[in-house]
């Protein structure tokens, strides 16, 4: 566990940007510490890594040394087995069985080769997942439409009715607040003998 460095003030009694700068410094610290014990590992496991790289070279020079030992023993019990040619046919038929191993080896490499799919089955389940979430985006929208219009429908039907009905009352309303066809809009309003005056006067 790591511990501050800086005393506590004496008697315990400390304000809270104390106990915040407190904490702030030991989880600096911390952080430090942890960074160095990192670098540290990482330094040994270079050195370890290293040490390893240099024992596999090692080992891959000694079995060569060893391959080319076997190639000579080869060489030779061809010899002694009568090979014809004589020793060089002997290293020869050593060599040739050398281009043999190798060709097998190339041969599977490309046979494994050809047999990667090239992640063709998750292109194919990509695709079908693309497809599937375009085909629900369609018809959750073309829901939404159908939904929408059937919504509107009748609200919009009684929305142009109320409209009708309010404009005939408004017509009806006017028709009645104009005056009757040919009669003086005022003669309502004179008095009777206001009235057979003008009518005298129109006569004569």
């Amino acid at each position: 566990m790591v511990r501050s460095g800086t005393p506590e003030p004496a008697g315990g009694d400390q304000s809270l940007g104390d106990l915040v700068s407190l904490a702030a410094r030991d989880i600096s610290q911390l952080i430090r510490y942890e960074v160095d014990l990192a670098k540290t590992e990482l330094r040994a496991d270079m050195r370890r890594a290293g040490m390893a790289g240099v024992l596999f070279g090692i080992a891959a020079f000694f079995g060569c040394l060893v391959l080319l030992s076997l190639c000579f023993a080869y060489a030779y019990m061809l010899h002694w087995a009568g090979v014809p040619g004589g020793l060089a046919g002997a290293f020869a038929f050593t060599a040739l069985t050398l281009v043999v191993l190798a060709a097998i080896a190339v041969l599977i490499a490309v046979l494994k080769m050809r047999r990667l799919s090239g992640k063709k089955k998750t292109r194919e389940s990509v695709t079908e997942g693309l497809g599937m979430l375009r085909r629900d985006g369609k018809d959750h929208k073309d829901g939404q439409d159908g939904d929408g219009a059937k919504a509107l429908g009748p609200d919009s039907g009684g929305a142009d009715g109320q409209r009708l009905e309010g404009g005939a009352a408004h017509d009806g309303q006017r028709r009645a607040s104009l005056p009757a066809a040919g009669k003086p809009a005022g003669d309502s309003a004179l008095p009777d003998g206001r009235r057979s005056e003008i009518a005298g006067r129109s006569q004569r």
